[in-house]
């Protein structure tokens, strides 16, 4: 069981970090997703993620799926967007990331929203995102 947690936790937290791995080989001059790229996860393969994980209930789902999808698009537009530099755009997807976060903790319950935070934590480690961004 704990072994099963700790992979999904670890999905959870690749899913995260594939949108930025993304744009950094994006932004190199390959114009459109790297061959075998597949560590990006769609705003569905999130919630269904984060359900298994957190245990949402059918509301929960329903109020979080349009974030992921809004979070998803807005990374989007932000790969697509050639006049930023890439530093300014890893700035913004963490900003990005980080609201979607904090409205997704509202929609948890105190026990989820602990264990979303340990989620986190473990994602922002090594990665640079555990940090606030400026605003």
């Amino acid at each position: 069981m704990r072994k099963s947690l700790v992979c999904a936790l670890l999905a959870v937290a690749m899913a995260c970090c594939g949108t930025a791995l993304y744009a950094q080989q994006d932004n190199m001059g390959q114009g459109g997703p790297p061959a075998g790229h597949h560590m990006q996860m769609t705003p569905d393969q999130q919630l269904q993620r984060m359900t298994k994980t957190l245990n949402l209930s059918d509301d929960q789902q329903q109020k979080i799926k349009p974030l992921l999808e809004n979070q998803s698009q807005q990374m989007q537009s932000l790969r697509q967007d050639t006049t930023m530099s890439r530093e300014d755009r890893m700035a913004k997807m963490q900003q990005i990331r980080q609201s979607t976060n904090e409205q997704i903790k509202e929609i948890l319950n105190p026990d989820q929203q602990k264990q979303f935070e340990q989620m986190q934590n473990r994602h922002g480690g090594g990665m640079g995102h555990s940090a606030p961004v400026p605003q």
